[in-house]
């Protein structure tokens, strides 16, 4: 029976829609009461009696039915009319589909953009560097669930891909090799892992052709730097000492890479090599007025680049030899007086010297030809000049310390000569500088000695103004290294016995070590280790991290020299008496006079130290040589003849 009824209320449906539609075709709109007086018409064909027995809610469905018909026959929704159609079909309704579907889509579309302000706000709170790798890692987790990588392999161009790749480190390209074959293609490009060596200091003057694999170069240089840097803590590698007997007393030490520059008070310049140091030294020899004057001068300051080496006598000559053919000097030059101080450019051909308050300036042009660059006359005499390195192609620039006064000398400016700092008064101790900054002691007296003591001023070459003034001693501050320590770090050297590491950006002292009892006279550091040496003639090796000593050296004599690389070591033990009593040339038997000498020390930390080739000599002794002072084992011959003779020995 329903069955019947619902059949019936299809028909008429269809009825009432096919005359809808006729009527808006002949452009009658209907009405309410038409349709609503057409319903009773049709109900009074005879089926009045099965009407009356629907329910009522089969008249609601049917009024519902109705208000949606009506509205399907306008003209902005067409779709409904569809509906409808798949009503009268006896299909479930899609209408509450569709409702159901944009409901959920609008709620996705709101907790999306709610995590995303969620984790945008979260970034911003985090550091930077936890931040990208966790940018990172989700690129990772994101790239897991697809297979396809289209913005890496067809659509983002190689190089590009690179240049991103070019940011990450060596534990994010080991995670994106993993990724996919083209991933593990640029993870593992030589460009990537050859700029990644010479980021980290190791072969900078290489090129991408100069290794066939960068990974396995880095690896290798990774794993000789972790040995060389526990030798350096174990004291683990091999020593040799830079001797030259005949040169008598030892008077001023540089050195520069592998080559080492002694001066003696024999008037004798020496040069030594330190990657062939078995090799003898090379000899320099003099200019003809100091080598034909009796007594020879003693040899004041001697200093060494790559190319260039250069020495100053007593008598106020200057020479200057190559460094690869040594021989005869290729300049040569004179100053009235004593010379008070000599510095040579690290990497440019400029050599600077000072007598009295004169100050001179040579330089090599582009063919090699040396000649004066400038001359300047300070107001007081010179103590300390220093060449500004990594000025390569421009004028070079020195900082002279004369009385309480640094100057600035800059030739080819229109004032060469530029007044940086000068405090009445408080003379300066040392200075030294870098590619960007200079940096001097300067000694306090009187009421200023209530203001924290003696200060180091750190001044920036770019605007000549003060950057920062660190210290706070009541001793004097003797030595200062700028050139070589760590970027935003300066190490210094005190008369109270202390060395000091400052943090420029801070002003703040990084670490203070109880080193020597007689004062610091030299020092240097690195990224992790504190090398200094004593007037008491110690040198020391500091761990920064911890400020703890690894281990110490001692010799005869006061340090004057410290300098090293990241596998060798080299200290000057300096004596102060230059002319000790029975130490004279003519003496055949020089053994007697070697606590007067003075000593250089070579060390070797690099990991094949301990193979035959770095053994010293007089361990590889062929019993031939019979000079004393060599130290030859061939000397016991004759205590071995001795003891020959006497059986009951």
């Amino acid at each position: 029976m329903a069955d019947k009824e619902l059949a019936t209320f299809r028909e008429r449906w269809k009825q009432e829609l096919s005359h809808k539609k006729e009527q808006h075709f002949h452009g009658r709109a209907p009405s309410t009461s038409s349709s609503s007086g057409d319903v009773p018409h049709e109900s009074s064909r005879g089926d009045a009696p099965k009407n009356q027995h629907l329910t009522c809610s089969e008249d609601n469905a049917v009024s519902g039915r109705k208000e949606l018909g009506e509205v399907a026959d306008t003209e902005d929704q067409p779709e409904y009319v569809s509906i409808a159609r798949s009503l009268l079909d006896g299909r479930t309704s899609p209408l509450l589909e569709r409702i159901q579907e944009e409901r959920t889509r609008r709620k996705r579309q709101y907790h999306n953009m709610t995590d995303a302000c969620r984790a945008s706000l979260q970034q911003e709170k985090q550091p930077k560097g936890r931040r990208e790798e966790e940018l990172v890692e989700q690129l990772i987790e994101d790239l897991n669930e697809v297979n396809d990588i289209p913005f890496f392999d067809v659509e983002l161009p190689y190089e590009l891909a690179l240049k991103i790749f070019q940011y990450l480190t060596c534990a994010e390209l080991g995670r994106c090799a993993q990724v996919s074959r083209a991933w593990r293609v640029l993870a593992e490009d030589g460009v990537l892992w050859f700029r990644m060596c010479t980021r980290e200091g190791y072969h900078p003057h290489a090129s991408v052709s100069d290794s066939p694999c960068w990974k396995s170069t880095l690896r290798d240089c990774r794993s000789s730097a972790k040995a060389v840097r526990s030798n350096w803590k174990n004291r683990v590698g091999s020593i040799s000492q830079l001797q030259f007997e005949l040169g008598k007393v030892l008077c001023d030490v540089s050195s520069c890479d592998n080559y080492v520059l002694a001066g003696y008070t024999s008037g004798d310049v020496r040069l030594w090599d330190t990657l062939h140091w078995d090799a003898t030294s090379s000899f320099l020899k003099a200019n003809s007025l100091s080598a034909h004057t009796s007594p020879r001068p003693h040899v004041s300051h001697v200093q060494v680049n790559a190319t260039v080496a250069a020495a100053a006598y007593q008598d106020g000559c200057i020479d200057l030899w190559s460094t690869e053919t040594g021989g005869e000097p290729i300049h040569h030059y004179q100053l009235p007086g004593s010379i008070q101080a000599l510095a040579l450019s690290p990497d440019t051909p400029v050599l600077v010297s000072a007598a009295d308050s004169d100050v001179r300036l040579d330089g090599a042009n582009d063919c090699g030809y040396w000649r004066t660059l400038c001359h300047a006359q300070l107001p007081k005499p010179v103590q300390t000049v220093v060449v500004v390195p990594g000025r390569v192609g421009e004028h070079p620039v020195v900082a002279i310390a004369a009385g309480e006064s640094v100057h600035l000398l800059i030739p080819g400016e229109e004032e060469e000569l530029q007044l940086l700092h000068s405090v009445y008064g408080h003379p300066v101790t040392c200075l030294d500088a870098s590619d960007s900054l200079i940096a001097f002691g300067v000694k306090r007296a009187g009421w200023a000695m209530h203001d924290g003591g003696n200060k180091i001023h750190v001044y920036t070459l770019e605007t000549s103004k003060p950057a920062v003034c660190v210290g706070g001693s009541p001793g004097d501050f003797t030595c200062i290294n700028l050139r070589d320590s760590p970027p935003h770090l300066l190490v210094c050297g005190n008369k109270d016995r202390r060395v000091r590491v400052f943090d420029l950006r801070t002003g703040s002292s990084v670490l203070s070590l109880y080193a020597h009892h007689l004062g610091v006279t030299s020092v240097q550091a690195d990224d992790w280790k504190v090398v200094s040496g004593g007037g008491e003639g110690l040198v020391c090796v500091w761990e920064m991290r911890m400020g703890a000593k690894l281990w110490e050296m001692h010799n005869r004599h006061p340090v004057r020299h410290v300098r090293f690389s990241s596998s060798t070591l080299l200290t000057a033990n300096i004596p102060d008496d230059k002319s000790p009593r029975g130490a004279c040339i003519t003496d055949d038997d020089l053994t007697a006079h070697r606590r007067h000498r003075g000593i250089i020390c070579h060390y070797d930390f690099s990991e094949d130290a301990l193979s035959p080739d770095h053994v010293l000599p007089i361990c590889r002794s062929d019993y031939v040589d019979s000079y004393g002072y060599n130290y030859n084992i061939g000397l016991a011959v004759p205590y071995d003849r001795l003891s020959g003779s006497h059986p009951s020995l």
